[in-house]
């Protein structure tokens, strides 16, 4: 089994267990849609993640040819997944190419080649438990749950014969719903597969970052599509990525060279790739072939007559261009005068977390938190910091409303809690909820609450949301007398 990763949806020592054979994708989620990071790993793999700086259910999604960071969104209500809504190129593994070309033996890659082994119909319903009995948050559903009582619920599960694969499946969506966490629930074959093979680079490969023997990280293409745009250009499974228009990635985050393969349909990018362990390097112009839309929208605005100008940055979603887009924003508006910014999350349901945690890092000074991550395993249990100086120290006012949910909350949070902005319009959604995707034996899934995030200032949003500062759009004088008297409490 493989297990894809971690997400966040509105809403939520544990018995004997015998570790899951799944891999953990990571997702996060808005409330009307599922947004993921996709990477791939194992569950029996430590994997540093050095672009997301959660856990690795945050950044490595479990998928059969899918690494790196990149944000979809699947049409869902709160209760069904709906994957037949999304049309998905296929990804497929494929053989190393029979050049002589050397390919490195990675056993990581080699991994996700091998066909699953026969499971009986009680072995697929036990894996399904084992997930939810390793890592299920506790309060996130509306019962209570206890590993003694899970324990219960296996062995009346398993008292009976469950004579074909479809009662099977049935059996699980009925042990998951009993949870009572809506967001914790079970995906077909049909939907996990659609939801593991998923290109958001624009060329059509997936990217993991492999740590090497010095524990310096190579980009490596795990997943590629082929005929896509970089299997025609010679692009092969198992290279690694060491450039992208003359910028060395090596050591960077799969999500942040995501970003920069991405760009508008039918423009080329320049990459260079070594071909395996010992093959020789290449570089080559590929034509992007699919669309990455920007989610930033900006423009200059007067305030007091013309006397003030304010930068104007709305964000539809947290998506791998989010960040780059809205430096080039700040940067275009600062140098037209902006004295201060308004950022306008409403209705901005979230999209990909370490979007959201990228952004929120634009602004804060170093060392401040961004995020604080809870859950049973400890590898969920962060605190995500800001690196380094903030990119603008000008005042700001973030438009929030119902529909501001996910990752969207966490940016909200991040600058309120740091005394970076204030926040007006209305309560958000209040989203806090992080779930995992693991895949089972026979290709089908389940989606586990893991964990929640809790603001820098410690407060559990989920279901309750955010309080605005201000009702209606303050003026400049109020918002710095704010923010002036937040940072004297924040030093009491």
């Amino acid at each position: 089994m493989r297990s894809i990763s971690s997400c966040s949806l509105p809403l939520p020592p544990s018995a004997p267990r015998t570790p899951p054979r799944t891999q953990p994708l990571s997702m996060a989620s808005s409330p009307y849609s599922i947004n993921c990071t996709l990477g791939i790993k194992s569950r029996k793999q430590q994997v540093d993640d050095p672009g997301m700086g959660i856990s690795r259910c945050f950044q490595n999604i479990l998928l059969r040819a899918v690494a790196g960071a990149l944000s979809f969104s699947l049409a869902a209500s709160l209760s069904l997944f709906d994957a037949a809504a999304v049309e998905i190129p296929s990804l497929v593994d494929l053989p190393p190419p029979t050049s002589d070309l050397c390919r490195e033996d990675d056993g990581e890659m080699a991994s996700t080649d091998v066909l699953p082994e026969s499971i009986t119909n009680e072995g697929l319903v036990e894996e399904a438990w084992e997930v939810v009995n390793e890592s299920f948050l506790p309060d996130a559903g509306g019962r209570s749950w206890s590993p003694e009582k899970w324990m219960q619920k296996k062995q009346d599960i398993l008292d009976s014969k469950i004579q074909t694969r479809s009662r099977a499946h049935d059996v699980i969506k009925k042990m998951l719903a009993s949870l009572g966490d809506p967001y914790t629930r079970f995906l077909s074959p049909a939907e996990f597969s659609k939801m593991a093979k998923y290109d958001v680079t624009g060329i059509g490969i997936n990217l993991r970052e492999v740590p090497d023997d010095k524990g310096t990280v190579k980009m490596k293409v795990l997943g590629i599509i082929l005929d896509g745009p970089a299997y025609s250009a010679g692009v092969r499974q198992g290279d690694e990525l060491l450039s992208v228009n003359g910028v060395d990635v090596r050591g960077m985050s799969a999500f942040d060279v995501s970003s920069l393969l991405q760009g508008p349909h039918e423009t080329f990018v320049t990459i260079e790739v070594k071909h395996g362990n010992c093959g020789p390097i290449q570089s080559m112009k590929v034509e992007r072939q699919l669309v990455a839309r920007s989610p930033v929208f900006y423009r200059l605005e007067k305030f007091d007559d013309g006397d003030i100008s304010v930068g104007y940055i709305h964000i539809k979603e947290f998506n791998a261009l989010a960040k780059k887009d809205l430096v080039i924003a700040l940067k275009r508006l600062q140098t037209a005068g902006a004295s201060y910014f308004i950022l306008d999350l409403k209705d901005n349901l979230g999209g990909l977390v370490q979007a959201g945690i990228e952004v929120s890092k634009l602004f804060l000074n170093k060392g401040e938190t961004v995020i604080h991550t809870v859950g049973r395993d400890p590898q969920v249990q962060k605190s995500i910091v800001a690196e380094s100086s903030p990119f603008i120290t000008s005042p700001l006012i973030v438009l929030v409303n119902n529909r501001t949910a996910s990752a969207s909350e966490i940016v909200a949070t991040a600058l309120h809690d740091n005394c970076k902005a204030v926040l007006v319009g209305e309560r958000t959604f209040g989203k806090g909820l992080i779930q995992s995707v693991y895949e089972l034996d026979d290709g089908s899934g389940v989606v586990v609450t893991i964990g929640k995030y809790v603001t820098p200032n410690y407060k559990d949003i989920n279901g309750d949301g955010i309080e605005p500062d201000f009702r209606r759009l303050p003026a400049l004088n109020e918002v710095t007398n704010y923010l002036s008297q937040c940072h004297t409490q924040d030093k009491s």
